[in-house]
């Protein structure tokens, strides 16, 4: 079978990679979630055909159903530890693209559901990609989500490369060790001699417009906000490599693509802003009181309250350099813009306005689309 591709050089424009999805069938797993449902609208507007499985969305309200995004996809409610009900869905949507974004994503949660999150995450995993080798005949390109936590981290203050070991430490954060570990266990078993490019891609932590999820820091100052509240900050001092949603998004695309173009490209990709936009949890908790204010007129502020919460690592950075040099990945959007954009979609919401038209405008002007 042969394949069209795009070209990475000079790429100036982000719709020439978004090209490469045009007509393409894509299945993301994890599709109601905050992530998963910026993924499925970009990919929509690009012209992919878009599948999803998941669970029912995870909060209430959701992205996902605040901007009908079920709309112009094909979604289909389930489990990924559902290894018959997963392996269904691919030998019937025969995807060429597949986004592994489905998780039990939260690290408080994790201390508290420990099994669920071990079973979710890595043999969720498990279940992808052996329902994969079973009847993803079709599947050229797998990207598999993780996070910037499957590293040990020791709060050295340093920024974590590729090659560093992988050991997080609460159960979240393990399990999506794991689940990078599995990938690349699989990539080499399974896929290194067939037609499949598989990579993982470790990403910061993300903001953006519509993240309902609890214990976060960006929904918790919106739902101060909106409720007249001072914003309760447990540990100002976290430094995290924050950046918007956009950002990891428009690399797992990139990454997508490149794989299948150049198979040498597949492996390990850190996704993170520069340094200068890693801030401490306080830092970026006074960006969106001023950024919010701005906005809407209002006095929004904070103040530091610790909970006496399970350990979270106290410094935590990635370093780009290698999606920078293997495939061209620029962060485009600073922590200023990011906040300013989320602060933008979330006073639409609040204010009873269209989240998807909000949510196009701002595809738009990222992706320049």
């Amino acid at each position: 079978m042969e394949y069209q591709y795009c070209t990475v050089e000079g790429l100036g424009l982000m719709s020439n990679y978004l090209s490469f999805y045009r007509g393409r069938r894509v299945l993301i797993t994890g599709h109601t979630g905050f992530k998963g449902a910026y993924l499925c609208r970009i990919l929509q507007k690009a012209g992919a055909e878009v599948t999803g499985y998941a669970l029912m969305p995870p909060t209430e309200p959701s992205l996902f159903e605040l901007a009908h995004l079920k709309k112009g996809m094909t979604s289909v409610m389930g489990d990924v530890r559902d290894f018959d009900s997963l392996k269904d869905v691919i030998r019937r949507t025969r995807p060429e693209v597949v986004f592994h974004l489905a998780a039990q994503p939260l690290v408080r949660l994790s201390y508290e559901e420990p099994r669920l999150t071990f079973e979710t995450n890595i043999m969720g995993t498990v279940n992808l990609l052996e329902a994969i080798r079973q009847e993803g005949q079709s599947v050229i390109s797998l990207v598999n989500v993780t996070t910037d936590k499957v590293y040990e981290n020791h709060d050295l203050e340093t920024a974590f490369a590729e090659d560093d070991p992988l050991n997080g430490y609460d159960p979240y954060s393990n399990s999506k060790s794991c689940s990078d570990i599995i990938t690349q266990s699989y990539r080499r078993s399974f896929f290194g001699t067939g037609d499949m490019a598989v990579s993982t891609a470790r990403a910061g932590n993300v903001i953006g417009g519509c993240d309902f999820a609890k214990d976060r820091l960006i929904p918790d100052c919106v739902r101060a906000a909106a409720a007249g509240e001072t914003i309760i900050l447990r540990n100002p001092h976290a430094v995290r490599p924050f950046q918007h949603v956009f950002e990891p998004l428009a690399a797992y695309l990139l990454l997508g693509m490149r794989q299948v173009e150049e198979r040498s490209l597949e492996g390990a990709y850190n996704v993170g802003p520069d340094r200068s936009d890693c801030v401490p949890a306080g830092v970026l908790a006074e960006t969106f009181c001023r950024a919010w204010n701005n906005l809407t007129g209002d006095r929004l502020d904070y103040k530091v309250q610790g909970d006496g919460g399970p350990h979270e690592a106290g410094f935590l950075m990635l370093d780009n350099s290698k999606i920078k040099e293997k495939l061209g990945w620029e962060s485009r959007w600073d922590i200023l813009k990011a906040v300013e954009k989320t602060a933008e979609m979330e006073d639409v919401r609040l204010t009873g306005g269209s989240v998807r038209k909000v949510l196009d405008e701002q595809i738009g002007e990222y992706f320049n689309v």
